[in-house]
């Protein structure tokens, strides 16, 4: 790979940055320590801005290049995951329940090592806004950012975020135009009723059971009222309710998430799954309220940037590990919220065959780190050139 000496000696340095990330992982907004970090590392790199508390404690650097053009968004992730790391790594996690098992470590650690070499060479046209958000992570931090001012306080013209996936050959790029990450949603479902002793059924207006037949029926929006041709995903994830053999109880309680690529069937399952619970609830003299929280919607890439960022992929590591039609995926991210306000794209890396995402055995690669950089810097000087 077409690595300069400065990215390569940079990669060293910036690897050391993501194990101490690692080994100290904050979740959703409380990324304190890690954007106390970022915003030091920036600051020392002589970024001509930095400002902290974006969206709560989301961090944006802004790089100016030698010449005039237009100002563009890279964005990295800081937050980690509610989970017990199990890989024995000599950087791993020194905070119980908590772990990068998504790579976040990594994606600021290549952002910021191209916030070091765009510092010192300034051989690119425009400006670069360095974003670093929090709670990706079912936290709505993309949201909160594009709320705070991102886009007013600084004329951002497209937004692109970088992402690494495990099983895919090392090094090699994956994106699409359009739809490539689903919506993400959650939703509760309390079932309220009468509980009593279990030898009187008789006397009670039954939670459990009306939870049974609401799980049944909502496996139905998806494989009889959606297009076959349009995908989506309803799971439910949690059954609470009851506390002895004996005891019917008063109240249970339905989790989980529904997902879709398409913004309208989106809506139509959120219709259904409320219409479809409450429906049977009164069927069953018994009450349902849900609760949904739109966490993000479709992430949509613009077609001519998702081409501009093959070209800047190609580049780097020759056509032959670019790949620019993947199947779209029903994971979330919340980089949906930037793009609702400027066109950009979303783009993946291969981890190499390393433990999936979101597992306790899973770690960053860090020999993609010079590759991120790279490309990062690539897209800087390339997108100050391009008539898009």
């Amino acid at each position: 790979m077409p690595f300069n000496n400065r990215i390569a000696d940079l990669a060293h340095e910036a690897a050391a940055w993501r194990h101490d990330f690692h080994a100290h992982p904050e979740v959703l907004y409380e990324v304190h320590r890690t954007a106390a970090r970022i915003s030091e590392l920036l600051t020392g790199f002589g970024v001509d801005e930095v400002a902290t508390g974006i969206g709560g404690t989301g961090v944006v650097g802004i790089v100016h290049g030698n010449r005039p053009g237009k100002t563009i968004g890279l964005r990295a992730e800081m937050d980690a995951l509610p989970m017990t790391e199990a890989t024995g790594l000599p950087y791993a996690s020194t905070y119980p329940g908590r772990m990068h098992a998504c790579g976040h470590d990594g994606h600021a650690a290549m952002l910021l090592g191209a916030a070091k070499y765009l510092s010192e060479t300034r051989d690119f046209a425009g400006s670069v806004a360095l974003i670093f958000q929090p709670a990706e992570e079912g936290g709505a931090g993309g949201r909160a950012i594009a709320e705070d001012g991102l886009f007013q306080r600084w004329p951002i013209e497209e937004v692109y975020a970088l992402h690494n996936m495990p099983g895919v050959p090392e090094g090699h790029f994956m994106t699409r135009p359009n739809a490539i990450l689903a919506s993400a949603d959650t939703f509760d479902i309390v079932i309220e009723g009468k509980g009593g002793h279990a030898a009187w059924p008789h006397t009670i207006a039954d939670v459990i059971v009306a939870a049974g037949q609401i799980i049944a029926a909502l496996q139905t929006i998806v494989s009889r009222e959606t297009d076959p041709l349009k995908s989506a995903v309803l799971s439910l994830t949690r059954l609470e309710g009851g506390s002895a053999y004996n005891v019917m109880p008063d109240s249970a309680r339905l989790s989980g998430t529904f997902r879709a690529l398409d913004t309208s069937v989106r809506d139509r399952v959120e219709k259904r799954l409320v219409e479809i619970s409450e429906g049977i609830a009164a069927a069953l003299n018994v009450r349902a309220t849900v609760t949904i929280d739109r966490i993000c919607g479709v992430v949509a890439n613009d077609p001519s940037r998702t081409a501009f960022c093959a070209d800047v992929a190609t580049a780097l590591v020759g056509a032959e590990k670019v790949t620019t039609d993947m199947d779209p995926l029903m994971g979330g991210d919340d980089f949906c919220y930037l793009l609702d306000h400027r066109p950009g794209s979303y783009v993946f890396v291969g981890n190499g065959d390393t433990a999936a995402l979101h597992t306790v055995q899973y770690d960053f690669n860090d020999r993609l780190i010079p590759l991120g950089v790279a490309y990062w810097v690539r897209l800087a000087q390339a997108a100050s050139s391009s008539s898009l």
